[in-house]
């Protein structure tokens, strides 16, 4: 490999990325700015809905209006989505080294948590048994 001399500009990774590469650099960009711009939206005119949820919607309007899109968006998204647990794992650790900060309501946090999952399990599951048997499916 030949070396560089010290005026010569260094060359940019993405000049030599694969075209694979590229393409999830893209992806990653458009999802990253529409977070951004859904920040700024929602900070600049004081929307009660958070900047990322916004984000996403402005995702949506631009997967509907270029179709093309989809394909390169997809396989990041689905990346992403299969390591979305990673990203809870920062935030138990706040909550635990914040337990003390918690007090007295600790335990009814705790309960609320445990209660509130417990219920949208069980009406996933009577939803999905509904929605079954309105469309006459059956365990085979």
């Amino acid at each position: 490999m030949p070396t560089r001399g010290p005026f010569q500009r260094p060359r940019l990774w993405l000049a030599f990325a694969n075209q694979h590469e590229r393409t999830v650099m893209y992806a990653l960009l458009v999802i990253l700015i529409a977070q951004i711009l859904g920040e700024f939206v929602a900070r600049a005119v004081g929307l009660p809905l958070p900047g990322p949820v916004l984000g996403m919607i402005f995702v949506l309007g631009l997967l509907v209006a270029v179709p093309q899109l989809r394909e390169t968006i997809r396989a990041v998204a689905q990346t992403l989505l299969s390591h979305l647990s990673l990203l809870f794992v920062p935030a138990g650790a706040g909550v635990v080294g914040h337990l003390a900060t918690l007090g007295d309501s600790t335990l009814a946090i705790l309960l609320a948590i445990v209660v509130s999952a417990v219920l949208a399990i069980a009406a996933g599951a009577l939803t999905f048994a509904g929605v079954a048997r309105l469309t006459g499916s059956s365990d085979d």
